[in-house]
């Protein structure tokens, strides 16, 4: 369960994210708050799961998928650009999370 607390933390974060973009500096009151109100929730969401995974895996996982949602959403919603070195270091990044999951000692399962 607390796999998929942090997973809906990530969601909630990512979300805050683009919201945070669409906002355009806090002059779009809804976004703003779609923003302000989706970090609040990441973030309990986040504690929620901290009872269960250590901080270090967590917010490595927290932040290589936040990294990596992001970058998919910057490109795909706001017509960012991606060149070869990152999506190179957000294979790495990917790759990262997955050998913590599968090898690591510290994760709990």
């Amino acid at each position: 369960m607390p796999w998929i607390v942090l997973l809906f933390a990530i969601a909630s974060e990512t979300i805050a994210t683009t919201a945070l973009h669409a906002s355009q500096q806090f002059t779009r009151i809804g976004p703003a708050l779609v923003a302000v109100l989706g970090y609040c929730l990441s973030f309990y969401l986040l504690s929620l799961a901290l009872k269960a995974i250590p901080v270090g895996i967590a917010y490595a996982i927290w932040a290589g998928l936040g990294i990596v949602l992001i970058a998919a959403i910057g490109w795909s919603l706001f017509g960012q650009k991606l060149d070869a070195a990152a999506v190179i270091g957000m294979s790495l990044i990917l790759s990262g999370i997955v050998v913590i999951n599968v090898f690591s000692g510290a994760n709990p399962h």
